[in-house]
Order: structure tokens, then C-alpha cells, then sequence
């Protein structure tokens, strides 16, 4: 909430550093310039039959707090819109240039094209989270788009590159979609850990969240033994398989790091500088995970072939 409107903020292309720059009613006017959007958006819940989630949304008043104005908050998000931006004049150059590849693999192009349009759809639905104050479920479904992202765009890479020689061959894909499916189980039950630190942070001390979690951080925690044990034996099949020992390698101590990271917030009062780096680790081992799944398949495919 750095940024109370979208996609400027506080009506400036470039933000404020000082308080002083904001008007004295900034609180009023954007609180009902965020409810006015979000009165938008509820027609649109409404129109696809979300009419409680509607309802719930207009007639909950915390959504039209509106905080104090933080610089460094506004500053963070306002880069984070910026690398939104790039991120967006990227993926639009990928899809201009895989028209030219549209009378040979047209599926390429569709799913290029694909790409360009979720990322405008991601930042539609970022200007949502903002205008509805962080609303869990808008945040939940914010996140798993840009994984979608992440996965359409590792295939890209993964179908515009060479074969691997054969070294995935003999490893079972249905071990590699079970790895991704746990993991992405685990991120679901991280962002309810996290929905729960956000309504925390209001009332109690920093170091009294973790505490507080109950049998929601206890799953989330205990379920990373699932995580782990079932990617030791990935490794251990990619390492029979002769797979590379970069990619095995960078793969562990990518599941190593999102536990360790995970288990520094538990025990370090959930740090701020944890929770990017535990998400980004996890978002690195699910596109490791998905390029994986997609050269065994293709590996097969070339088995059937011949």
C-alpha cells in the first residue's frame, strides 16, 4: 500500500519522498478513490456470480483504511511497477517475435502472445490488491498468475532450446508433476500463513506473530518434510539418469533455501527481507521444476517417435 492509486502513484508518475508533498485530506481522498474502484470491480464479481465475495468486499470498512505514507514503502512499490513495466515490453517483444514463426509452429506464437496478455491482465489484477488493501485472496490470486506466467514462459525456453542428449529419458514424469504439485501445494498454504501475518501486524508485536499462526504455520511447516523427501528423490533419479549436475545441484540448494529460509522467519520473527527471498527461491525451484517436466516429456515424445 506504498502506492494508494494505480497506475501512478499518489498521482504523480514519479512519487513523493516527503509528506509534505501530499495533501492534508490524502487519507480521505484516496480511501474513496480506492472504494469507488473497487465498487468497479464488484460489478464485475457480481457479473461472473461472485455476488457474496461482492458483497463482502464493499461492506468490509478495513478495506478503505488508508495508511500512513511511508517513503520507503512507496519507493518499493513504485520499483516494483517499474519492473512490472519492463518485465511487460519484454514478454510484448518475445510475442513480436514469434509471429514470425506462425506458419511453423503456431502454438509457439499462441502461447507468446498468451504471455503478453497475462502480464496485463497481472497488472490489472495489481491495481485490485492495491484498491482493495491487500485483500488476501486478490494477493493469493496475483502470485499463482505470475507463476502461470513463469510457467509459459519456461516452456518457451524449454521448446526453443536443444535436446539434452537423452538424460532424462528414464526419469518418470509423473515424479516431476507430483514435486510441482506438492510445492505449489505449499505456496497455497504459505500465502494463508501469510494473510495471517498481514491481519497480525496491526494488533500485535512482531515477534508475537509466529506464536499466534496455530495449526495453519504448523502444516505449512510440517509439509515442508514432504517437499523435501520427495525432491532428495528427484535428485537422486536425475543423478542415475546422468542429468546435469549443475541443474541437480542448483535444484537442491534452491529446496534448501526456501526451507532455510522459511525456518530464519520462524525463528527470527519473520524478518522483512526473508519473505521476498523465501517466495523467490520457491518461484525458482517451481521454474526449475517445470523445465524439468517439459524436456521429459519431450524426451519421450522422441522416444515414441523413433
Amino acid at each position: 500500500m506504498g502506492c494508494p492509486d494505480w497506475p501512478k502513484c499518489f498521482g504523480k508518475w514519479v512519487p513523493p519522498t516527503s509528506v509534505s508533498e501530499l495533501p492534508e485530506n490524502y487519507k480521505e481522498y484516496y480511501s474513496e478513490y480506492r472504494h469507488r474502484k473497487n465498487e468497479r470491480f464488484a460489478k464485475y464479481l457480481t457479473a461472473f456470480g461472485f455476488d457474496n465475495t461482492a458483497s463482502e468486499l464493499l461492506s468490509d470498512e478495513s478495506v478503505r483504511n488508508e495508511a500512513d505514507f511511508n517513503v520507503v514503502k512507496t519507493w518499493i512499490e513504485y520499483v516494483n511497477r517499474l519492473v512490472g513495466v519492463i518485465i511487460g515490453f519484454l514478454i510484448f517483444a518475445v510475442a513480436v517475435a514469434s509471429l514470425r514463426y506462425r506458419r511453423v509452429d503456431l502454438k509457439m506464437v499462441v502461447i507468446a502472445v498468451s504471455c503478453f496478455l497475462l502480464v496485463g491482465f497481472q497488472g490489472w489484477i495489481g491495481s485490485i490488491v492495491v484498491s482493495t488493501n491487500l485483500t488476501p485472496w486478490t494477493i493469493t490470486v496475483h502470485m499463482f498468475l505470475a507463476l502461470l506466467i513463469v510457467l509459459l514462459l519456461v516452456y518457451l525456453v524449454q521448446s526453443t532450446s536443444e535436446r539434452s542428449n537423452g538424460m532424462t529419458d528414464s526419469l518418470p514424469a509423473g515424479w516431476v508433476l507430483v514435486c510441482m504439485a506438492v510445492l505449489l501445494i505449499q505456496i497455497l498454504m504459505g500465502t494463508r500463513v501469510r494473510e495471517m501475518i498481514d491481519q497480525f501486524s496491526a494488533s500485535l508485536a512482531r515477534n508475537n506473530w509466529i506464536a499466534n499462526l496455530g495449526l495453519d504455520f504448523f502444516l505449512h511447516r510440517s509439509f515442508s518434510w514432504v517437499v523435501l523427501i520427495l525432491h532428495v528423490g528427484l535428485i537422486i533419479k536425475l543423478v542415475k539418469t546422468q542429468a546435469s549436475k549443475t541443474f541437480s545441484l542448483t535444484l537442491i540448494l534452491l529446496i534448501l533455501g526456501t526451507i532455510l529460509s522459511g525456518t530464519g522467519m520462524a525463528y527470527l520473527a519473520v524478518p522483512p527481507y526473508l519473505q521476498p527471498v523465501h517466495l523467490f527461491l520457491a518461484t525458482g525451484t517451481f521454474g526449475m521444476l517445470a523445465y524439468l517436466l517439459f524436456e521429459v516429456i519431450r524426451s519421450n515424445k522422441t522416444i515414441l517417435a523413433k
